[in-house]
């Protein structure tokens, strides 16, 4: 047996995996950035791109995708302070989307003491009057966004890159909109997940592909109406640390980020008759909502009528009130339908749940209870029925381990 020790919320669970088991694991990047190097950047892109300090807006993530901020955020204030910003004069923005609000214990160990030093922003994608309306994408998506967003000075973005399971990668322009969007206007560009001429999922919405997805196009179409001035975009490894921060603005950047990204967390495998998966540990499995990027990235490793076992505590539940009554519905076709018409909440995860269920068996770890794991359509294990389980696997079956499925793509072809 192979001995190893599995994320499951902030804790590690022991796990003795059969001996023809393969462990898939992402590349872990080299921690380069320093404080030091990050003002060295930012100071050289400063003097070479002349930003209109006097009123700048500065959006960050929300605690599900931190990026280093307590110890970096302070180095990118000083020195926007030294090229000339009042202090006064920042407003931060926290790019929620359709996410909660965090509250102000969570915002201080997402940001640091910074948050109570500044004025930080939690932006509502359903406040009255507070959007300005750009017209519309070529996919009869409007564009909206914060109007303090289109009326400052400058706009700075900061953010770790990550894989989305329908946008192809997060982080960067994803800052702005769906980030600080509006929420109809989030919901019609998430709505192009959906093929309804052929009542599917996009085969083209999936994580690390951006050509011909339809929804990450329509995302570069949204920011050619507001692209940040300064981007900086974060590269993380597998335990969330921060390893490097890019320094840049512009489309060209933000894919450069995506490939280096992806050069760490992309990886050609062929399927397995089991998979046995954590998230990661927290926060990425800090609810449903989030654990599912890391249950969709490991089901693609899984053949058809596998099992796949995912490890995701989910302390704080779903994650959304708009999840579940789209499993309820009578039928897939009867929830796609509905959602093709009025695109609305989590309906795409909802559908993305669907159609894996409809492929392999998926057996979830976690804290959530046994009558909403059934609503979903999952079957509930307990960590030792999992350890009894792989104990008596068959050794002619094919086995692997993926300790951060969050991160870990299987690549496109």
């Amino acid at each position: 047996m192979i001995a190893l020790t599995t994320g499951y919320g902030s804790e590690g669970l022991p796990l003795w995996l059969p001996e023809q088991t393969r462990i898939l694991q992402v590349r872990e990047p080299d921690a380069r950035i320093t404080p030091a190097l990050f003002k060295e950047r930012l100071d050289l892109f400063l003097h070479r791109n002349n930003l209109d300090l006097s009123r700048p807006i500065l959006v960050v993530a929300d605690k599900t995708r931190l990026c280093g901020y307590p110890e970096y955020l302070p180095v990118l204030i000083k020195l926007l302070e030294d090229h000339g910003m009042a202090e006064e004069n920042l407003k931060v923005i926290i790019a929620y989307g359709t996410h909660p609000r965090q509250s102000d214990e969570e915002c201080i160990r997402a940001y640091g003491e910074l948050y109570n030093q500044h004025s930080f922003f939690h932006h509502d994608c359903q406040a009255k009057n507070g959007f300005v309306d750009l017209g519309t994408t070529s996919r009869n998506t409007p564009i909206r966004f914060r109007r303090d967003l289109f009326q400052a000075s400058s706009v700075i973005t900061m953010g770790a890159i990550c894989h989305h399971y329908f946008a192809g990668f997060g982080g960067g322009r994803k800052l702005i909109f769906p980030g600080c969007g509006e929420r109809e206007a989030i919901y019609a560009n998430h709505r192009l997940y959906l093929d309804s001429h052929d009542g599917i999922l996009n085969p083209r919405c999936q994580p690390g592909i951006i050509d011909g997805n339809p929804l990450a196009e329509d995302l570069f179409e949204v920011e050619n109406k507001l692209q940040a001035d300064l981007a900086i975009h974060g590269i993380l490894d597998s335990h969330g640390h921060l390893c490097d921060l890019l320094v840049g603005n512009g489309q060209r950047d933000f894919l450069e980020a995506c490939r280096i990204h992806a050069d760490n967390c992309e990886i050609s495998s062929p399927q397995f008759d089991l998979v046995v998966g954590s998230c990661g540990g927290f926060p990425k499995d800090i609810n449903f909502i989030q654990s599912h990027k890391g249950i969709h990235n490991a089901a693609m490793f899984v053949r058809d009528g596998g099992l796949l076992l995912m490890y995701a505590e989910c302390r704080d539940g779903i994650g959304s009130m708009t999840f579940l009554p789209w499993l309820q519905k009578d039928s897939f076709s009867a929830a796609f339908s509905e959602l093709a018409n009025h695109y609305e909440g989590n309906g795409g995860t909802a559908l993305a749940m669907m159609t894996k269920l409809q492929r392999i068996r998926i057996g979830l770890i976690t804290t959530i209870d046994d009558a909403t794991c059934q609503v979903i359509g999952l079957e509930r294990w307990s960590h030792d029925e999992v350890i009894d389980y792989l104990g008596k696997a068959d050794r002619r079956e094919s086995v692997c381990h993926i300790p951060n499925a969050s991160l870990l793509v299987k690549a496109a072809g």
